[in-house]
């Protein structure tokens, strides 16, 4: 097998400090033995183990699903672009720690995507100094900043300063819209909304502009960009008759879509192939989700069977992504 990035992965702390202003939602980390539980408003928000912050146990793991490096990002609920910015650049501190000390633990391994307080720029600009001066290459941000579409004017100077300090932006999917249209269980908003939510940021950066303002801004979309590679004809037939479309974009959505990074947790083959034809194979990056149950097992290995065994997405696409040379100076602890 080829060397492989995944640069799709998540860490939950085994220890959030309390924070007396943090309010009701403020998370804790409930650790017994090698399991444990995200409390979030004194309840069960979801059940872990240690592979969220076990750097021995993760290495492991990643020698059995072929994998050479993985990139480290938050998990989503704990992005909190909903808490109050001290609140949220609090919690944000405590993450950006926690996978600086994983990155520390095996150099080479790892890569960090870090988090920002997204809610108010001005310590969302702060955080990203501190986070590349760590030297994380990028960070996370939900599909919308509690309700505000990415679009929106107001966060252009995070976007301004992701490219200039040649950071990526990672977009994952966060509070969906649409589940109160399916009417059943919850487990149906990561199974079947996530994609849809992923499509509508995607959108929305395409519709303000954001991605022609920002020539360089390197946008990685989550889940091989949700539904956004299947809607592209659509928006270009939309685009060919609206004059309001064409004066929002200077090209056709699915040129400028092509400019997005995509990872290939899709779970199927064809769709990766389509994906790969539609958003361009030189823009696409292994993801697995780990540590997650939806997790795609061996990453490396169905992109392979996909794209073929030397596909630059195995690795080569991410060196791209990610500004960085891998395969040397990789180190395990002791």
């Amino acid at each position: 097998m080829s060397f492989v990035v995944d640069v799709h992965t998540h860490v939950v702390p085994s220890h959030i400090p309390a924070y007396a202003a943090g309010g009701k939602l403020w998370p804790s980390i409930a650790v017994e033995g090698d399991d444990a539980s995200v409390m979030i408003d004194n309840r069960v928000f979801r059940r872990i183990d240690s592979r969220c912050w076990n750097v021995a146990r993760r290495l492991d793991d990643m020698r059995g699903d072929g994998v050479d490096v993985q990139v480290l990002s938050p998990m989503p609920e704990l992005l909190s672009h909903w808490f109050d910015p001290d609140a949220g650049e609090a919690l944000g501190e405590i993450i950006n720690d926690d996978i600086a000390r994983m990155i520390a633990a095996a150099p080479g391994r790892f890569y960090g995507v870090g988090m920002v307080c997204m809610q108010d720029v001005a310590r969302a600009l702060r955080q990203i100094e501190r986070i590349k001066a760590l030297g994380f290459r990028g960070f996370e941000i939900g599909t919308h900043i509690n309700g505000a579409p990415l679009g929106a004017e107001r966060l252009w100077p995070i976007y301004e300063a992701a490219q200039a300090l040649d950071m990526i932006v990672f977009v994952h999917p966060l509070h969906p819209a649409g589940v109160e249209r399916i009417g059943a269980g919850g487990e149906y908003a990561a199974v079947a909304t996530f994609p849809l939510e992923t499509a509508l940021a995607a959108v929305s950066l395409l519709a303000h502009g954001v991605m022609e303002r920002y020539p360089n801004l390197r946008v990685l979309l989550s889940h091989g960009g949700g539904a956004l590679p299947w809607i592209l004809p659509r928006l270009d037939q939309g685009y060919g008759i609206s004059a309001a479309m064409q004066r929002a974009m200077r090209e056709n959505p699915s040129a400028i879509a092509r400019r997005f990074w995509y990872d290939t947790i899709v779970y199927s083959e064809s769709a990766l192939r389509f994906m790969a034809q539609e958003a361009g194979e030189d823009h696409i990056v292994v993801g697995s989700d780990y540590p997650f149950t939806i997790k795609q097992d061996k990453p490396g290995l169905f992109a392979s069977r996909a794209l073929g065994a030397d596909s630059p997405c195995l690795a080569a696409n991410a060196e791209g992504l990610l500004a960085a040379k891998f395969g040397a100076a990789a180190t395990e602890p002791p």
